[in-house]
Parts: C-alpha cells; structure tokens; sequence
C-alpha cells in the first residue's frame, strides 16, 4: 500500500482504493499509459425520508472519492436510487399519505403515487428530491443510476440471464448460510450479528465504542435488517430462481416463477396477489429485477467498483455483501470491493434511526440548523465503524464552539495533521471551498439573541454589533448563514416554554426582599455597565462582582465558594430579567436587553 503523509481515516483508504484500481489494471492488462477510472459506489433505497444515517453510505465514499480526485485521478463516484425495490410499507408520519398507501405494497417504488400534493410523479422521485437537493448544498459530486431505468431499459439483460442459467450455483453459495429450520431464524440471526461482532473485531478494537458497535449489530440482526430478513429468491417448490417478475396484472412482486428454459429463455410465473398467470421471454422482458444478494454484486462487476461501504447489518455473516463477496467472483467472475463497515449516527435523544418510522431527521433537516461545513465535519472526523450523534437539542452549541476552536487552531498553526485533514475535508473539496460565514460569531451567541429578539433584525443588528465594539458588525449579511441556521433552530428545536421572555416591569417583590449584599451585588454591576459594554467587558463584569463583594481582585481564580456565590448571583439576575433562574449566557442577555431596560429592571 502507498504510504500517505496524512493520518486520517480517509487518505488511508484512498491509498488502499487506488492500489486496488492499479492491480485490477495490471491484471486486465490495460495500458500504463491509460491510468483507470477509479470507480467508488453508494446505494440508497427512497423508501421514504432519506435520513442523516442514510448519508453516510454517501458521505463515506464521497470522502474518499474526494481524496483521489486531490492526488490528480479521475474517479466515478457512482449513486444507485434503488427506486425499483419493492415498496414494502407505508412510513409512518409522512404527510400527505394515509393507511390507502398500502395497497401499493409489493410495487416497485417508482409505480407507488407520490404523497398527496407533491409536484412529482411517483414516490421514488418525491424522496430523491429531498436528498438530491441536499448533496448539492453538501458539494457532494456523484453520478445519479435509476436502477428502474436499468432494469426497464435491458441494460442487464446479459447479466440476468446469466444468473439464470447459473442459479443452480448461486443457490449452492446461498444454501452455505440458510437455517434448514425456520423456527431457528431468530436464533439465527442473533448467532449471525455475535458472529458479525468478532468478524468486526479488528475494526471495533481500535475504537472505545467497540462494545456498543457489536450490541447494534446484534439489534440489526435481531431486528431482521441483516441477513434474516433479505430475500435470496428461494422458496419456489418449481426450484431455485434468482429472479422476480413484477406481474403483468397487479404491478406487484408477489410472484413465484414456476418453469424457466434455458434455450428458449421462456419463463413462467404466477401472482399470488391477482392470480395473474403468463409465459414471457427473458431475452425481451424488462419488468423484474433480480434478487437482492445477487443483484448486488451483479452491479459490482457490472460497473467495476471498487469501494462501496454498508452498514453493519449488511456485514454480518450470511448477509448481503458477505454472500456477495462469493457470488460476485463464483457467477460474475468480478472482484468484491473494499467495503468498511459503517456504524449507525444517532440524534440526540433518539434511537437508531429508521426510514420507517416517523419523525427521522433528514439531511435537509440538519442543514437548515447548521452549516454544510459543520454536517461535513461530524461524518470526516470520525473512522466508519465509530457511532455518532448529531445534535438537535442544546448540544449543537457546545458542537459548534468545538468546530470554532477548531478553526482558530488551523488558524494559528497548532492543529493536530488529523484534525486539520478532517477541517479541510469538512469546508470544500477538490472542487473548490464550500460557502461560509464571513464574520462565524459564536452560534449559542447567535441562538441566545434571535431568541431574545424574536429575530428583529433592526435590534439584532443592534446587538450584535456590540458585541465587538472594536470591529462592530455593520450588516447581518456578515453572520449569514450561521445566523439564520441559529434562528431555525430557536424557531424549530427550542420548545416554547423554553423561550427567553424578558420582563416588561421590574420584580417589585423580589428587589423589595434582597439583603444589603444582594443590593451591593445589583450596584457595583450598574457601577460597571457602561465601561463594560461588550461582550468580553460584560462576561468579566458579571463573574468580577461576586470577587469585588469578597474583597477579591476582579481576576482572583475562583474558589469553590467563590463559585457558588456567583452561581447565586447569576440566579438573581436571571430571576430578575427573565423570571427564571437560568437563561442565555448573561453578557449576551445584558447586550440584548440594552443598558436602559437593564438599569429598569435590576431597580436603578
């Protein structure tokens, strides 16, 4: 393998991805001269919404691809819509749709109507849309395949009647890992994923979440996403057939092929929905598709891939790309690609995400509350076969200071190699830098204002244009698009009850009971507030009073009483300001309050 002078997980497999495409040149004894097309492949089935788990089956070779095409090679990186699967059920919560839907159940995706009132023409292309919109914001390059349009078209023709005249071969590769009971299905697939865990092993050592890798492994497994659920195509009582007709009445797949010749390549099925019966040509008919685990690594000798990732329930044993490793080289005589197992993103709060079930945040979803950049970043710093979240609640604040020390650290120089790898993959690819924020103030900053405001520019310009008195902000055009991705996410993540409400009129009461060190506390932060106005003069003011009131210097390191004496502090302002007792952070609550209203309400 070529030596990289990078450390991160993306240069090591480019260097593995192009000594592979090397070798299969040498080996097709192809001109030194023609350097190949290096060909990496995802797969997406629009089934329904698209999520953010579902992204990294595109983002991990989209990496990768990128990678290659920095070092000067040409590279395909190749998305198969799945749109001619079955349509298996209806997804809960999405709009437009009621329990009707189901009776489109065992259609090709591409044959189901879109959800009511979307302007596209099947239910295939109106979840496409979504993705497709979003790996443009994502500078995601890739060519596009319609695996409809494939099959419809004869494009696998040969490739289907060759594994026709070879399902007898396939079927012995498929019978290695088929249970000969099917009331030890279950036990099956659990057997299967604890096997998956110590074939990961090597992969899930190397991270601290290996454990957790193989316990969802096993709940894929047991959840029959893995190899207990695929259909292998077997169960006809006229034999083995790779091969499933759509049926010529009902449009559906519930078909069972009863006789196949050879010579003539007349195939017999029948509907088990309809009861429709007929006798075509294979050599001339386009309206079936093969079955999963072979269709799979047909199109991996079809189109010469050579990586393509998957998550860990197709990697466990007996399961789609472990089967297909065999199928592709015994029946294709193709080469199985470099597949990395992916582990599965989670969201804050939420479990493993399912296309199936409601409520799943999409790609489009997470670009409207955060920067391409930022969403580049989560899938580039980390290795496939680590798990990770993306933040929708409070936790995005604390993931874009991260990103800014990041930046700050690539900056002045002292980033680590991986980091900084990672940081470049994350803002732009080797077609040019991604968009960014010109002036990228702190996000919780930019939250904490549109929160207070209700997103007024006229006071938020004012605000924010505080903040540095040294360089004061003179358009919100500056802080976008990271001020409008802060305002979506008050608007859409932050429950009401959890909105900041500044009072109209002073605490009365509250001002009325305070001690003489409760007043002194309230003066000295008048005292201080016009020589303090920004956000750095602000933030030592609010954490120096309760130092001043101890005799201390404004600078004094805190103590552990010292701590708490300003965590009560802050409490009183906050009770004071906005009736609770915590809030925004308090030198971006006093600029968005302004000097009057804060003498007003703190009693001046």
């Amino acid at each position: 393998m070529a030596q990289s002078t990078e450390t991160d997980w993306v240069s090591r497999f480019a260097d593995d991805v192009i000594a592979e495409s090397e070798r299969r040149a040498s080996d097709a004894k192809q001109s030194p001269a023609a350097a190949p097309v290096v060909v990496v492949a995802s797969g997406l089935s629009p089934s329904g919404p698209i999520h953010l788990g579902n992204l990294r089956e595109v983002m991990t070779p989209h990496l990768v691809a990128d990678e290659i095409r920095r070092r000067g090679y040409e590279v395909r990186h190749l998305l198969s819509w799945d749109d001619y699967d079955r349509y298996r059920k209806v997804p809960a919560g999405v709009p437009g749709t009621d329990p009707s839907w189901a009776e489109h159940i065992g259609k090709p995706l591409t044959s189901v109507p879109a959800p009511a009132g979307s302007p596209y023409p099947n239910w295939a292309e109106h979840f496409k849309a979504a993705m497709t919109e979003s790996l443009a914001e994502l500078g995601v390059e890739y060519d596009g395949i319609s695996q409809t349009a494939q099959y419809t078209s004869g494009a696998y023709r040969e490739q289907i009647l060759h594994a026709m005249r070879h399902r007898a071969e396939i079927d012995a590769i498929l019978d290695r890992y088929r249970t000969k009971d099917k009331d030890k299905s279950k036990g099956a697939a659990k057997g299967q994923a604890q096997a998956g865990q110590a074939g990961q092993a090597g992969q899930a050592a190397q991270a601290k979440g290996g454990q957790k890798k193989a316990e969802e492994a096993e709940l894929a497994a047991e959840e029959g996403s893995g190899a207990a659920s695929e259909d292998d195509g077997s169960g006809g009582s006229a034999g083995y057939f790779p091969y499933k007709p759509y049926c010529g009445g009902c449009g559906k797949d519930l078909t069972t092929v009863t006789a196949y010749d050879d010579g003539t390549t007349e195939l017999t099925y029948t509907c088990a929905e309809c009861g429709f019966s007929e006798t075509v040509r294979l050599s001339e008919f386009n309206r079936g598709k093969l079955v999963w685990k072979v269709d799979w690594p047909m199109r991996w000798a079809y189109e010469g891939v050579i990586f393509e990732p998957s998550g860990v329930d197709h990697s466990s044993p007996g399961s789609s790309f472990v089967v297909g490793g065999q199928i592709v080289r015994e029946i294709f005589d193709g080469v199985q690609p470099i597949g990395p197992m992916y582990a599965f993103v989670g969201i804050s709060g939420m479990a493993k995400m399912s296309s199936s079930k409601g409520g799943v945040p999409t790609p489009a979803d997470a670009l409207k509350i955060m920067e391409a950049p930022l969403l580049r970043w989560l899938y580039a710093r980390r290795r496939p076969n680590q798990s990770f979240k993306i933040a929708f609640d409070q936790e995005i604040q604390r993931l874009y200071d991260e990103w800014d020390a990041l930046e700050r650290k690539v900056a002045d120089g002292s980033v680590l190699p991986a980091d900084a790898a990672a940081y470049a993959r994350a803002t732009g690819t080797a077609a040019g830098e991604l968009p960014r924020t010109p002036r990228p103030l702190p996000y919780r900053t930019l939250a904490s204002v549109v929160d207070i405001t209700a997103g007024a520019e006229e006071q938020t310009l004012r605000i924010l244009s505080e903040l540095d008195p040294a360089r004061p902000l003179t358009s919100l055009d500056e802080a976008r698009p990271r001020l409008d991705r802060a305002e979506n996410w008050i608007t859409s993540q932050v429950p009401a009850e959890a909105r900041t409400v500044v009072r109209s009129e002073p605490d009365q009461e509250l001002l009325a009971s305070l001690d003489e060190r409760g007043r002194e506390s309230l003066r000295l932060l008048l005292e201080g507030l016009d020589s303090h106005w920004s956000l750095d003069g602000l933030t030592t003011l609010v954490y120096g009073v309760p130092k001043v009131l101890e005799g201390l210097e404004p600078d004094a390191k805190p103590t552990p009483e010292l701590k708490t004496a300003q965590r009560q502090f802050f409490a009183l302002l906050y009770r004071l300001l906005v009736s609770r007792d915590t809030g925004p952070r308090l030198p971006t609550l006093l600029l968005a309050v302004g000097t009057d209203r804060v003498r007003k309400l703190l009693g001046a």
